[in-house]
């Protein structure tokens, strides 16, 4: 049983013009700030940090789901197996 999704590639295109135009008006949002550029600097390592942190925490929750996924079909195929058999 495959329960994936499939997304088409207008979504897979949207979401990456929208993480893009997100990125841009973030950046240039702090560009324009008027705020000396060691304070523009620090801002700008924390937007680095946030991004990277919701990716690896995205791409963990992801990869803890494929993974619970795999043990259940592990656990489903043993107890299909035993029961098999008990039937003999």
């Amino acid at each position: 049983m495959n329960d994936t999704t499939q997304h088409s590639s207008a979504w897979i295109s949207f979401t990456y013009l929208n993480a893009l135009a997100s990125m841009a008006m973030t950046l240039g949002g702090l560009f324009f700030l008027p705020l000396d550029l060691w304070i523009k600097g620090y801002m700008l390592m924390g937007i680095a940090m946030v991004t990277s942190s919701c990716v690896i925490l995205t791409k963990t929750m992801r990869d803890r789901q494929e993974a619970s996924k795999l043990v259940n079909l592990i656990e489903e195929a043993k107890t299909e197996r035993l029961l098999a058999g008990l039937k003999t």
